[in-house]
């Protein structure tokens, strides 16, 4: 996934260290969001999910919100 940088528009990299995520070079600013769910899961809490028919309906509307964000202020 690519993903730029919320603060400077920057293409930020994928972080090797400690941190999951990914960090600006330009600016420092570290960001989670292409890895989803802004936090770590277990597989056990991934198997947990696997078959919830209202997990697809949240993530899908998650995963629209910005294009639609983004329609509307064109």
């Amino acid at each position: 996934m690519r993903c730029s940088c919320k603060n400077c528009g920057v293409y930020m990299i994928q972080s090797e260290d400690s941190h999951l995520g990914c960090v600006c070079p330009e600016c420092g600013n570290r960001c989670t969001a292409c890895l989803g769910t802004n936090s770590v899961m277990d597989r056990e809490a991934v198997r947990a999910l696997k078959g919830n028919p209202l997990l697809a309906d949240a993530m899908l509307n998650r995963i629209m919100e910005p294009e639609f964000e983004d329609e509307e202020q064109d």
